[in-house]
């Protein structure tokens, strides 16, 4: 025995991707490749969207989310989706681990991500109904055809789409869209001004450097995190880097590989006085003393092929007073 579901309007988005796929042929080489199919259907309503993408990984997962709601013009209180590895981490019947990505744009969009339970498949039939209208007359219809792009296969797809939503059911003398439109639709949350913007989580550990590795680039983090294990949301174009739930630190994302960078304010105040003695500094200190000074002061800069190796000894002059001879300051024994 079953209970039949009764689906509220604007509830329940079922998510999945449809088991068939769609071949791609790459119109330079003749390469064929196979493109997923994603189905999003409404529970009240039924009224389906589908996109082709190149394949079932993270930022496809979720660009075709963003898609599907707009197509939707809303947003539903809960999102169903299947437990794809894409969208549940780790999947549980109880408290399943959904992908922080995945997560993010659910709050980033207001509603809320309750996986299908495995081993329940009329948790999703809402979807499994959709996947199949979906491949018996949409995929179904495309089998003679040959496409040379994504793109090009997502124009006939949405022409299908219209034809799928305004077509009647067998048993009810109404359309997918027609529903839609008195049922979901109404019933749907705003989407918000601006749309979500792809980003994934990763864990690293601060380096003694007080910096974090991310993608061979090294971002620094406020020193007092050394050693400590750090969330990092990696965009398109910036790296924020969170503690304990709190952003201690946000960065323009650079991908100029084994390069750093680094914000004054998160060195040591030791570190921080020491990167202020540069070469100019110390001859203008030098200059205080007498032209003698500085001419030693410049030998010991010039003949050194690291320069702040020479600051010490430079520095270190600088402490004598005025007079006293040079043979006294004599460059450091590296440097001879």
């Amino acid at each position: 025995m079953t209970l039949r579901q009764e689906h509220r309007a604007g509830e329940k988005l079922f998510v999945d991707y449809a088991g068939q796929t769609v071949p791609i042929v790459d119109p330079a080489t003749g390469e064929i490749t196979q493109a997923q199919i994603f189905i999003a259907a409404l529970g009240a309503s039924s009224y389906t969207f589908a996109e082709a993408s190149a394949s079932q990984d993270l930022p496809s997962w979720i660009r075709s989310h963003v898609h599907a709601f707009e197509f939707f013009q809303g947003v539903p209180e809960i999102l169903v989706p299947d437990n794809l590895k894409a969208g549940v981490s780790k999947p549980c019947r109880y408290e399943p681990d959904i992908n922080p990505t995945y997560l993010e744009l659910a709050q980033h969009y207001g509603t809320t991500v309750i996986p299908a339970r495995i081993g329940h498949p009329r948790d999703k039939a809402k979807v499994e109904s959709a996947v199949f209208v979906a491949e018996r007359w949409i995929l179904a219809s495309l089998r003679n055809h040959d496409f040379f792009s994504i793109r090009e296969l997502n124009q006939v797809l949405f022409r299908s789409l219209e034809d799928l939503n305004t077509r009647k059911f067998q048993k009810l003398d109404t359309t997918r869209k027609a529903l839609f439109e008195s049922l979901d639709k109404p019933a749907l949350k705003p989407l918000p001004s601006v749309p979500y913007e792809y980003a994934e989580w990763k864990k690293a550990r601060v380096n003694i450097d007080y910096h974090v590795e991310v993608d061979r680039h090294y971002y620094s983090v406020p020193y007092q995190l050394a050693r400590e294990q750090v969330d990092v949301r990696l965009a398109a174009t910036t790296v924020e880097i969170l503690f304990k739930n709190t952003r201690m630190a946000s960065h323009v994302r650079s991908y100029h590989k084994g390069s750093f960078t680094t914000v004054k304010e998160h060195m040591p105040k030791s570190h921080q006085r020491y990167l202020e003695w540069t070469p100019s500094r110390l001859l203008h200190w030098a200059e205080k003393i007498g032209p003698r000074r500085v001419n030693w002061s410049l030998t010991s800069c010039r003949i050194d092929p690291i320069p702040s190796r020479a600051f010490d000894p430079v520095s270190g002059s600088c402490a004598w007073p005025a007079g006293t001879p040079l043979s006294v300051l004599r460059p450091p024994l590296h440097a001879l």
